[in-house]
C-alpha cells in the first residue's frame, strides 16, 4: 500500500466517533423494530419481515458500521421472533424451522454486512489513495520548476501548501543557516524544524496534528521539515519528506554547478589576462635586457653605474621569468593542451636536467638514485622538464646549506614514481595543498627565497595534463619530499614500440 488508510485519532475526532456509534446504535435497532411493526400491521410472512429486516441491516453497515450493523441485526432477530414466529408476541420459538430461518437470517446479515463494510473500506481507500497520488504528483511537477532566483526552501514550502493543503509548513536548511515557513506558522513549529535536525529523530504529534521529520539523502541529514494538518497521514509525511529532500539537494547541485561554472569562465578569463599581459611585458623587457647587456659590453661605466645597470638586469631577469611563467601557465589549461608526446628515457632526462640547471643549485650535491636505467614514460619533454626542474631547483633554494639533494625514480603498479628529496624548512600540513595553487606561498618559507608562486602550479597542471599527479611529505625529522606519479611504459609495450 502507497499510503495509510488509517490515522491516529484525535480527541476531535474520537468524540465524533462516539457520537456516530451512538447514533448508528439507537438508528439501526430502531428502524428494525419501525418496519417489523409495519410488516405485522400488514400481515407479512416471517420470510418477507425477515428480507426488510436484512436490507436495514445492511443499510446501517453501510451508514455506520458492522458493530452497528450487528446491533441492528440483533433487535431485527428480536423483533421476528416476536412479531412472526409462533407464538405471537412472544420471544419463544416451538417450531425449529423457525430456530433455523432465525439462525439463517442473523447468519446472512452479519456476512453481508462485513462484505458491505469492507467495500465501502475499499472504496474510501482507493479514492484516499488516488487523492494522495494526486496531491504529491502535483507537488513533485511543481518542485521541478523551482526558480533559482529565490531560496528553494521557501518555495517548496510554499508548494507544500498549495498542493498538498496543509495548514502550516516549517524547512530547516542547515547549508544556508536558514528556516522556511508558510502557512499559519508559529515560532513553536520552527523551533522543532530545528531541534529535529540537530536531535536527528522524527516524531509525530497527534493530539496538535503535528509531524516532524528529518530530510535525508541516503542516511546522512540535510535538514527537516514540520508540517502540520489534520488529514495528514504517515506515509504522506514521508513521501513530502523525501520529495523536499530530493529538492533541496537538485536545487544545491545546480546552485554548485552554477558556481563551478562561473569560476571557470573566470578562470579563462584571468588566463587570457595573464597571458596578454605576459606577452605585452616580453617585447620591452627584452629590449631593456638588451639595452643592460650593451652597456655593459661598452665597459665604459662607473662603478656606481655599473651598480645600478646590474640591479635593473637582475629585476629584469626576475620580471622575465616572471612573464615566462605565466605563458606557461596560459598554455597550460586541461582543456586546451595539445601534448607532444613521445618516448623519454627517465634517467636520461633527470641528467639532462641537472646539467641545464647546475647554477641554480647553489652547490649542493645532487644524487639519483634509479631502480632501473630503462625506465620511460610517454610525454612532453619540455613540460616534463619544466617540472623536474623547479621541483630539484626549490629543492635546493629551501634546503639547508651543504645538505644533499636526492633525486630517485622507481616504478611502482605501473606507474612511475620520480621523487625529490631535501633537508631543510618544514612545510606545515595546511599548506601542503595550498602551495600547488596559483602565485600561494607558504608563510614559512616566503621570506627564505625569492620567488612568483607560479612553479608548482605549472608542475601541478603538467602532471594532470599527462593523466598523473603530484604531492608533497614534509617532516622535521626525514625532510621534505616532492613526488610525482605518472604512468609508466610497461615493458610489454616498450617491446612493440621497438619492433
Amino acid at each position: 500500500m502507497l499510503f495509510d488508510t488509517v490515522r491516529p485519532l484525535s480527541t476531535s475526532d474520537r468524540r465524533k466517533r462516539t457520537l456516530r456509534l451512538v447514533a448508528g446504535a439507537v438508528a439501526g435497532p430502531s428502524a428494525a423494530l419501525l418496519l417489523c411493526y409495519c410488516a405485522f400491521r400488514l400481515h407479512f410472512n416471517l420470510s418477507t419481515a425477515g428480507s426488510i429486516d436484512l436490507l436495514v441491516v445492511v443499510l446501517t453497515a453501510l451508514r455506520f458500521g458492522f458493530w452497528e450493523a450487528t446491533g441492528s441485526s440483533l433487535a431485527g432477530i428480536a423483533c421476528l421472533d416476536y412479531f412472526f414466529a409462533p407464538p405471537i408476541h412472544s420471544f419463544h420459538v416451538d417450531d425449529p424451522q423457525n430456530w433455523v430461518a432465525l439462525a439463517s437470517f442473523e447468519f446472512t446479515a452479519l456476512i453481508v454486512s462485513r462484505l458491505s463494510v469492507q467495500v465501502q473500506g475499499h472504496m474510501r481507500q482507493a479514492v484516499l489513495q488516488r487523492c494522495n497520488t494526486e496531491k504529491l504528483y502535483e507537488l513533485s511537477r511543481s518542485i521541478l520548476s523551482l526558480s533559482r532566483q529565490e531560496p528553494p526552501g521557501l518555495q517548496i514550502a510554499h508548494l507544500i501548501k498549495k498542493n498538498v493543503g496543509v495548514d502550516a509548513v516549517a524547512i530547516f536548511d542547515p547549508s544556508l543557516a536558514r528556516l522556511d515557513t508558510a502557512g499559519t506558522c508559529t515560532k513553536e513549529d520552527e523551533d522543532l524544524a530545528r531541534s529535529a535536525y540537530f536531535r536527528n529523530t522524527s516524531h509525530d504529534d497527534i493530539e496538535s496534528h503535528k509531524w516532524q521529520r528529518v530530510l535525508r539523502l541516503g542516511s546522512a541529514p540535510i535538514g527537516a521539515i514540520v508540517l502540520c494538518g489534520i488529514d495528514l497521514t504517515p506515509l504522506v509525511v514521508d513521501s513530502i519528506a523525501t520529495l523536499t529532500a530530493t529538492a533541496l539537494e537538485r536545487a544545491r547541485s545546480l546552485d554548485k554547478e552554477t558556481r563551478s561554472e562561473a569560476a571557470r569562465q573566470t578562470e579563462q578569463l584571468r588566463t587570457a589576462v595573464l597571458d596578454g599581459l605576459a606577452h605585452a611585458f616580453k617585447t620591452p623587457l627584452t629590449v631593456i635586457l638588451t639595452c643592460t647587456s650593451g652597456l655593459f659590453e661598452m665597459k665604459t661605466l662607473n662603478p656606481a653605474q655599473a651598480e645600478l645597470v646590474g640591479m635593473i638586469d637582475q629585476h629584469s631577469n626576475r620580471l622575465n621569468a616572471l612573464t615566462t611563467h605565466l605563458l606557461r601557465m596560459a598554455r597550460l589549461e586541461p582543456a586546451e593542451i595539445c601534448l607532444r608526446r613521445e618516448e623519454l628515457v627517465v634517467a636520461q632526462l633527470i641528467h639532462e636536467i641537472l646539467d641545464e640547471c647546475s647554477d641554480q643549485l647553489c652547490e649542493h650535491s645532487v644524487q639519483v638514485r634509479m631502480e632501473n636505467e630503462d625506465l620511460a614514460v610517454s610525454g612532453d619533454r619540455e613540460l616534463l622538464a619544466v617540472t623536474i626542474t623547479e621541483l630539484v631547483v626549490n629543492a635546493a633554494k629551501y634546503s639547508d646549506a651543504d645538505s644533499p639533494i636526492v633525486v630517485s625514480a622507481q616504478e611502482k603498479d605501473q606507474r612511475l614514481l620520480i621523487s625529490v628529496h631535501n633537508e631543510g624548512s618544514v612545510i606545515e600540513c595546511g599548506d601542503r595543498e595550498l602551495i600547488f595553487e596559483r602565485f600561494y606561498r607558504s608563510s614559512a618559507t616566503r621570506h627564505r627565497a625569492s620567488g612568483s608562486g607560479l612553479g608548482l602550479s605549472i608542475a601541478k597542471k603538467t602532471a594532470e595534463a599527462h593523466q598523473g599527479n603530484i604531492w608533497v611529505t614534509s617532516e622535521r625529522e626525514t625532510g621534505t619530499t616532492f613526488l610525482l606519479s605518472l604512468p609508466a611504459i610497461v615493458r610489454r609495450e616498450r617491446e612493440s614500440i621497438a619492433k
